[in-house]
């Protein structure tokens, strides 16, 4: 089954983005499972390298790199990277500047799209 995850919270401060990456991880570790994701928002902030969190609590970086890792296609809004000043470079592994254009293919592409 191909599942979307559309993630738009940011990546601290409350913890949607990181509920839907658990489950978009979890479902990739299933067999018959392909999963994207696709940041927009203040979720594009999730993508960007170089994260320092405390001691015990999450990184949404390491994260991102685990589920790419697995095989997930991970997209990042470009619009909403440049309104952040984030650029391609600073993008964790595996993860890619993408556009509407592609979101919208890979909707149309799922079986499913969860929206976080």
């Amino acid at each position: 089954m191909k599942t979307l995850f559309i993630l738009n919270d940011p990546p601290y401060g409350t913890e949607r983005t990181y509920n839907g990456l658990r489950l978009a991880n979890s479902l990739a570790k299933r067999p018959g499972e392909d999963v994207r994701v696709f940041l927009m928002g203040d979720a594009a902030s999730a993508a960007k390298a170089g994260q320092q969190t405390a001691n015990g609590f999450y990184n949404l970086e390491r994260m991102l790199a685990g589920a790419a890792r697995a095989g997930v296609s991970i997209g990042i809004c470009g619009t909403c990277m440049d309104a952040r000043g984030i650029g391609a470079a600073e993008l964790v592994a595996g993860a890619t500047r993408s556009s509407l254009d592609e979101l919208t293919d890979w909707t149309q592409w799922s079986d499913r799209v969860l929206v976080f």
